[in-house]
């Protein structure tokens, strides 16, 4: 049974100019498989891919259609390093442990980049980007993490100052810049489309509108659907922020979180590269932060009103069209003609939460807003360990995950009014 007669994405800028892909079947039988993966997202889809092309027989489960969540509608930046920041890491797992994780971000970065060439993924991957301080505390925090960077890390990037950031964006908002020329950005919707074609002309088997709705553990592991089931070897949750009650003790230790992403009109090419004359991607410092980068067709897309509360921000194109006008305020008469959001998943920490639920059943999620690489890498490394070779995997063990506090009825409102301080310390000082 074919999908094309179902839904569409939901409207986004990323659905409406990206290169569609024909719809998959729904699962409709009792099957067997190696690996079953559950969540056709970055993460399924690279751990997919590197057990496909390792001579496995890999079936990727998918509620909705190939990037239907984060790895569809995300900012796009793809960024060396994780959510918590490298001192959180530290704090967590002591600075050796740490440096080796940051150093895996980067091979998770060059993978990403390896990917896009070798399967010709076109995906508008551009390179460069920079972290803007708007603080005088901020900017220190900034200089202290160049310096970090490029001693104890041994990753160079650049401070630019205030003067030397204006020649490249367009904006007096920012004291200067962390710049890190080989993070970069792409259109994510494009390149998760692409890792699926690269993982089905690998032999994997997608099936979309199949929804899990059961995981049964054991020897061999079964996946069910409404329809048919998958018994494996071996399997993947790749849900994130949509598990979905598949895994309770791991949906306890992450929390959706609403973020959200408009993009302009078309402003024309001279205007649009008037704002960010390098085709850089930018992010501030703040809490509840904007990114900002241009699109392939001249547009500005500009994220950064995240929910807390699961509930949808009132007046949202307003409130992202002043945001943006903060930011450039030759943009007056530039209205938004996108927008839309949806659920990522955030951890405790913030840091990275990837692992196992028992031997065989093998997981990776709390990436917190910093995804688009690290997914990748979580996928990697999943395939690594399924392999035989879990050393790198299980790094990641070492960092402890707690589960929010209050339970299912007070752990939202406990982490809107914990938000509530970052972005009042943002505002004051």
């Amino acid at each position: 049974m074919s999908t094309s007669d179902k839904p569409a994405y939901p409207p986004s800028w990323y659905a409406a100019s990206a290169t569609p892909l024909p719809g998959q079947p729904t699962l409709q039988d009792h099957i067997e498989a190696d690996i079953c993966i559950l969540g056709a997202g970055y993460t399924g889809l690279s751990a997919a891919l590197e057990l496909a092309e390792a001579g496995y027989k890999v079936v990727v489960l998918e509620a909705e259609r190939i990037g239907w969540g984060a790895s569809g509608r995300n900012g796009g930046q793809a960024i060396a390093g994780f959510s918590c920041g490298e001192a959180k890491l530290e704090s967590l797992v002591g600075f050796d442990d740490a440096r080796k994780m940051f150093d895996l971000s980067r091979e998770g970065l060059q993978w990403l980049r390896d990917r896009i060439r070798k399967h010709d993924i076109a995906c508008d991957w551009r390179d460069g980007h920079a972290t803007v301080p708007i603080k005088p505390r901020q900017e220190r925090e900034v200089l202290a993490a160049v310096e970090d960077f490029n001693t104890r890390y041994a990753y160079p990037v650049e401070w630019w100052d205030r003067e030397k950031l204006r020649v490249e964006l367009a904006s007096d908002r920012y004291l200067g810049a962390l710049y890190d020329p080989n993070s970069g950005h792409l259109h994510p919707l494009e390149y998760a489309l692409g890792l699926a074609r690269a993982a089905m002309a690998a032999g994997v088997r997608i099936f979309e509108h199949s929804r899990v709705t059961q995981l049964v553990r054991g020897a061999k592991p079964v996946f069910k659907t409404a329809q048919g089931e998958v018994r494996c070897d071996f399997a993947i949750l790749a849900g994130n922020a949509l598990l979905n009650g598949i895994a309770p003790e791991l949906e306890s230790k992450i929390m959706p979180v609403g973020t959200y992403i408009g993009a302009t009109v078309p402003l024309g090419e001279e205007r649009a590269r008037a704002l960010i004359r390098n085709d850089m991607a930018v992010a501030d410092t703040n809490w509840a932060l904007d990114y900002f980068r241009r699109s392939r067709d001249h547009r500005l897309l500009f994220g950064g009103r995240a929910s807390y509360s699961t509930l949808p921000p009132p007046d949202l194109r307003g409130t992202m069209t002043r945001r943006m006008r903060r930011v450039f305020p030759q943009l007056a008469d530039a209205q938004i003609e996108y927008v839309w959001g949806g659920y990522i998943d955030i951890s405790l920490n913030r840091a990275p939460h990837f692992g196992r639920l028992t031997p065989n059943v093998y997981f990776a999620q709390g990436f917190s807003g910093h995804g688009v690489v690290a997914t990748g890498l979580a996928g990697k490394l999943m395939s690594e360990a399924i392999r035989g070779q879990s050393e790198r995997l299980d790094l990641f063990a070492k960092i402890q995950h707690l589960p929010f506090p209050g339970g299912r009825t007070l752990r939202t409102p406990m982490l809107v009014a914990a938000m509530a301080w970052y972005k009042l310390r943002d505002a004051l000082w």
